[in-house]
């Protein structure tokens, strides 16, 4: 089922269409009366004679004269402005001919650019909105530089840079004072030119090759100007501190989670000098307390969940006896299983130099690691990398320093020691993290309530997901509350902990042996010499595009850089990481417009780009198809009918804006349309690519062939039913 977007369903703004009508009136209106070709060499140079007796009559009011009908053309961007520019020579001289022709070009750029802003900005933004926005930023931060070198230079025309810069979010005002000061050499040219009229005989003429040489190096001007500033706010930067004359290492990694292990493996392969420091467990989080054990505590949870719907099946249903403590041994072995692929000893066979230590800026490029037995060593390195990685946040609630807090990090300690066999929980937060530990301590029989501020689960999914995602967790037993506000925390009778809230229509409260905190995470940063070098940062490290911190020779990468938190993502990060500190000055910007995320509930959850939520707030225009998972064949043989598939794509096109899937293995189905968005394959593409039968994979195509439906040609398609009729003989 495919069906419109509230953007694309709104029709153009009546006041839009009556700006477009009387520009399209106006031009046809001149071009209809001839009044275009008074704008050419020839007829000014017949012309002049009467010009000059008007100037000399009235001046005033020819100038003003001047200056309106070169502020008509300009802003309708009407061939002839250079025409017009002679012409102020011409009949005004060069000091007045430039003043009228400077002020005129200003005016009629401003309205052009105006023009454009007004009857395409927002079309464009519509259609291109998420590619826009690293150009939106480039101007917002180098506009005023770009358009200067384009202005300086006339061989871009500038009716063309008008229009453009209508599409930028270029305030006009700057725009207008920029473009007279890029205009006005070229202007003085023309002008001049001008006051020769009678001995042009083309245009061709004006501009030689050694003056537009010299436009092109004054174009360079303002970028010369900039990289000067750069070159002597990082002399500024870096003057306190004593720079090496030599280094011992290309590059140091300081952690060894997802992004400090893949950076430091980067840097191996292409024979750098690498060293790789951990405080505390190779492997970082995700490793340790994070995806690897949440993902195989999950498994055995499932399991214990199709037990006990084994009527789903046609066998008989049954309440399995869980042990926690053996679910949890399982988890530590799977840990252990997969801990030789992040160890110190693979990554310095792979010839990475591996340091155990905590380790601490002391210089830009210089780091302090601090060993278990308290010494201390200072390693210097051509680049240095922040992936620290990140820690669970403990929400300031009133009495949270009086009860057990537990996180992700130390849940699964707590509740291999803990001496009841099912201790019931209170998780606070209905994000990923707080919904999958939730679903899957409950589907192993744990008592489990989930308290969520906001009013839905996974409230950066759309509506319709976090509803279902509620179902699904109040099918397996846990208590959810949303749009509720957590007031204070007390001991429990027993032990555990008595949780105040408020669901806004009174207060209520909830008691529980343990409480788990899963409202998010923020970047570690404390301890590691940010401070002593001025390095800024807030919820994460403040990095540009490339990673690069304040010091440019210092990147970050992963979770401590952000803005994503998933090891997918910082294994991402961690070429660009490794690739610009170790050949700087040649330097990668992020690509981060595909990123696919998946939360793990039963069923799953994945997207890719956009959600209807998101593309409403970035207003972009976009249509919905939907696919029901019921309807596939091999979800119900397998009783996993629960979920859909949602392809977000440009109206009227199969190009794909985002894919949001609800459904069992919903992150491998995402795979698909991760690999079509990377390469910019459309729906028509996904479904001409052959699926097995019976597949899960095959609600990608039947979703693909649900937008293909949605827009059959039906024209053709009456033509081949009345051909069909004409070859039956009807």
């Amino acid at each position: 089922m495919t069906s419109p977007s509230r953007q694309a369903s709104q029709g153009i703004p009546l006041g839009r269409v009556l700006i477009a009508a009387l520009v399209v009136a106006g031009v046809a209106l001149i071009y209809s009366q001839g009044w275009h070709r008074q704008l050419d060499l020839s007829a000014l140079q017949a012309s002049r004679d009467q010009l000059l007796a008007w100037r000399q009559a009235s001046p005033l009011a020819t100038g003003a004269a001047f200056l309106l009908l070169y502020v008509l053309v300009a802003g309708l961007s009407l061939p002839g402005a250079t025409v017009l520019t002679l012409a102020g020579g011409a009949v005004f001289g060069l000091l007045w001919g430039t003043v009228l022709v400077s002020l005129g070009s200003t005016l009629g750029a401003t309205a052009a650019c105006l023009l454009a802003r007004t009857l395409f900005r927002d079309l464009v933004r519509r259609r291109f909105g998420s590619r826009l926005k690293p150009i939106e930023e480039g101007f917002r931060r180098d506009g005023a530089a770009y358009l200067l070198s384009l202005r300086l230079v006339p061989v871009f025309p500038f009716f063309v840079v008008n229009l453009l810069m209508g599409l930028t979010p270029m305030p006009l005002l700057p725009f207008a004072l920029v473009s007279q000061l890029g205009m006005l050499p070229a202007t003085i040219v023309y002008v001049n030119a001008g006051t020769q009229l009678g001995q042009l005989t083309s245009l061709k003429g004006i501009l030689s090759p050694a003056l537009l040489a010299s436009f092109a190096l004054l174009g360079l001007l303002p970028w010369i100007v900039r990289l000067l500033q750069q070159r002597w706010r990082l002399w500024q930067l870096y003057r306190p501190w004593s720079r090496p004359r030599s280094f011992d290492r290309n590059l140091i990694v300081i952690g060894a989670g997802a992004a400090g292990l893949v950076t430091a493996y980067i840097a191996a392969t292409v024979r750098a000098r690498v060293t790789l420091i951990e405080a505390q467990r190779m492997g970082g989080d995700c490793l340790n307390t994070g995806c690897v054990p949440s993902k195989a505590l999950i498994s055995s949870a499932r399991l214990a969940a199709r037990l006990r719907r084994a009527d789903h099946y046609g066998l008989t249903p049954q309440d399995p006896p869980v042990d926690l403590r053996r679910v949890l041994r399982r988890v530590r072995a799977k840990v252990a299983a997969i801990a030789p692929h992040d160890s110190v000893e693979r990554y310095t066979a792979l010839g990475v130099d591996v340091r155990l230590g905590h380790a601490r800026l002391v210089s830009p490029w210089a780091v302090a690691i601090t060993c278990a037995d308290g010494s201390e060593q200072v390693l210097t390195g051509r680049s240095i990398v922040l992936a620290t990685g990140a820690a669970p946040v403990i929400p300031p609630i009133p009495g949270i320093d009086t009860v057990r807090a537990l996180t992700s990090e130390t849940l699964w300690d707590a509740l291999a020691d803990h001496p009841l066999p099912r201790p019931s929980l209170v998780v606070l937060g209905g994000g990923p993290i707080g919904c999958e530990l939730a679903q899957a301590l409950a589907q192993l029989g744990l008592p489990v309530t989930l308290l969520q501020r906001n009013d839905r689960l996974l409230p950066r999914e759309d509506p319709e997901v976090g509803a279902l995602v509620q179902a699904v967790l109040e099918r397996d037993g846990v208590q959810v509350h949303t749009g509720c506000r957590v007031e204070r925390l007390e001991p429990g009778a027993g032990g555990g902990v008595q949780v105040h809230f408020d669901l806004g229509f009174g207060p209520a409260r909830v008691e529980a042996d343990e409480l788990l905190c899963a409202v998010g995470r923020r970047a570690r940063l404390e301890g590691y010499g940010l401070d002593t070098l001025g390095i800024p940062s807030g919820r994460t490290i403040d990095t540009s595009a490339h990673l690069q911190t304040l010091y440019p020779n210092i990147l970050a990468a992963g979770d401590a850089a952000g803005p994503w938190q998933f090891t997918h993502t910082a294994a991402h990060q961690a070429w660009y990481a490794a690739v610009n500190g170790l050949f700087d000055p040649v330097r990668f910007a992020v690509d981060g417009r595909v990123i696919p995320r998946t939360t793990f509930t039963d069923p799953e959850v994945a997207r890719v780009g956009l959600s209807e939520s998101e593309a409403d707030e970035q207003d972009v225009a976009y249509e919905v198809t939907h696919f029901d998972v019921a309807e596939l064949d091999r979800a119900i043989v397998e009783s996993a009918e629960t979920g859909f598939v949602k392809v977000l794509t440009v109206p009227g096109k199969d190009t794909i804006l985002g894919v949001t899937i609800v459904a069992e293995q919903a992150g491998e189905l995402l795979a698909e349309f991760v690999l079509a968005m990377k390469w910019k394959l459309g729906l028509g593409k996904v479904m001409g690519a052959i699926h097995a039968y019976p597949t899960l994979a095959e609600a990608n195509k039947y979703a693909a062939g649900n937008w293909k439906k949605a827009h059959a040609p039906q024209r053709t398609l009456a033509l081949l039913e009345r051909f069909h009729t004409w070859r039956r003989g009807g």
